[in-house]
């Protein structure tokens, strides 16, 4: 099983790959808001171009993320327990 899939059978939602500054700006808007967030590392690039929900367009192209990879995380969101 792909992580990403563990991770929506466990209730999160995948939201949109980020970087600085905009990883942090919505990182603190979600929480916020009330939602607990996950970052999740850019799956390797092999697995990216095959899997449609990674790709960033039909064609999967992945070429903004291969000059700084380490830098983009990839944004879940969940209902606290407590909301």
């Amino acid at each position: 099983m792909k992580r990403e899939d563990e991770l929506l059978r466990d209730g999160w939602e995948r939201r949109f790959i980020a970087c600085e500054p905009r990883l942090s700006e919505m990182v603190e808007m979600y929480e916020e808001i009330g939602l607990k967030v996950h970052l999740e590392p850019l799956p390797a690039r092999e697995e990216m171009e095959k899997d449609d929900a990674n790709a960033c367009s039909d064609s999967g192209c992945t070429i903004c993320f291969d000059a700084g990879r380490e830098r983009y995380r990839i944004i879940f969101t969940k209902r606290a327990e407590n909301s």
